[in-house]
């Protein structure tokens, strides 16, 4: 049996070469990466020089932070607390009740002052009404008593008048007497008028001494009225004496209620109800939100680029991404070392050289919208490196 050359299989094709497709697919890749790695390389010489730009152009402060004036309220006078109505980081206005302290004992006193200064106004009535009542008895009675004298004083001549004419007629009855042509009836009658005269006489000057005393005693009895009038000048520096004392016992229980002085942001409280505060001891701390400002220590190296009047940039911290202008409002007189606790003096000659910062204030122009920035929080100060 002759074996021939096998016969190929109805529909079977001889085998073909494999298409380009792959090829072109791993090279447009390779291109693309090229492209890519070129475009972060030039992004990454973009963001370098930016960045070596700016190094060299700009001046960045890290030591700086958003500042208030942190006012501290105390105590003046010792007390038990009764009412703290806010918490920390709550906003109040000017004049809001923040603390209370125990007031009762103030009260007690401030009351008793008042009943003291009551009495005192009662017996400066009293002895105003005593005054004009004297004055007017002892005015009366000096009236009467001068009318009495004169009329006793004009009783005396006419006494003294009728005495005179008693004595001639007795003198004359005498002589008629003697000459016998007088009767004894009539020298008697006119001796008897003779000593009624004179005893007229005696009695209208008895009359004169006797009103005199009585007006001199009227005189007497007015005196009382400038014993009266001493008492009652005694008694207006006991009512000033008595008024302070009410105005201190008043300022006591008012300062007892504690206040804001300004519309603020109550920064801590140091105290709870029930805990008993003494003079001058810390209550809590207020800042005004509209007062802030940026506080930061420059190199001296780099101070001479802020200047007063110079505008800067700040970057904050807890708003990444975020800017806020401001201009150098202050620049400090010395440097932060100087007002160090401990000096550093050097008598040996041996030290190591630090490079020494000042203090710069930093104003934010435009100011920040209520509530962005608060005390404490970190800020980059930016300023041109130019003088």
């Amino acid at each position: 049996m002759d074996i021939g050359p096998p016969k190929e299989r109805v529909g079977t094709t001889p085998a073909a070469t494999s298409p380009p497709a792959p090829r072109n697919r791993d090279r447009l890749r390779r291109r693309l990466r090229l492209v890519v790695a070129l475009g972060l390389v030039l992004a990454v010489l973009g963001a370098g020089g930016t960045y070596l730009h700016k190094l060299f152009t700009h001046v960045y402060v890290d030591d700086a932070r958003v500042a208030a004036d942190m006012i501290a309220i105390s105590s003046r006078v010792p007390g038990w607390v009764r009412e703290v109505n806010v918490i920390a980081g709550d906003r109040a206005g000017a004049g809001t009740v923040v603390i209370r302290i125990d007031g009762r004992e103030s009260e007690l006193t401030l009351a008793e002052i008042e009943a003291r200064l009551a009495s005192l106004e009662a017996r400066r009535a009293e002895l105003e009404a005593r005054i004009v009542q004297v004055d007017a008895q002892t005015s009366s009675q000096q009236d009467a008593q001068r009318a009495r004298l004169d009329s006793a004083q004009a009783a005396l001549p006419a006494a003294e008048a009728e005495r005179l004419f008693a004595e001639s007629e007795y003198r004359r009855a005498q002589d008629l007497m003697a000459s016998g042509s007088g009767t004894r009836q009539r020298h008697d009658q006119t001796r008897a008028a003779l000593d009624t005269a004179r005893q007229k006489v005696l009695g209208a000057v008895a009359e004169i001494r006797n009103v005199e005393a009585q007006l001199a005693a009227a005189g007497a009895a007015r005196e009382e009225l400038n014993v009266l009038r001493r008492q009652l000048e005694t008694l207006v520096p006991q009512a000033r004496e008595l008024a302070a004392q009410r105005d201190r016992a008043a300022l006591d229980l008012r300062d007892r209620t504690i206040t804001m002085p300004f519309d603020g942001v109550v920064s801590r409280i140091f105290v709870d109800p029930g805990e008993y505060v003494a003079p001058g001891q810390r209550i809590l701390l207020l800042h005004d939100p509209a007062r802030l400002r940026v506080e930061a220590n420059v190199k001296e190296t780099q101070i001479r680029y802020f200047r007063q009047g110079t505008r800067v940039t700040l970057r904050v911290d807890a708003w990444p991404g975020r800017t806020f202008d401001g201009v150098v409002e202050r620049v400090g007189g010395a440097t932060t070392s100087e007002f160090a606790l401990l000096p550093t003096p050097n008598p040996s000659g041996n030290f190591t050289k630090i490079t020494q910062r000042l203090p710069v204030r930093v104003a934010l122009d435009p100011a920040p919208p209520d509530g962005l920035l608060r005390p404490g929080m970190m800020v980059v100060v930016v300023g041109e490196a130019r003088e």
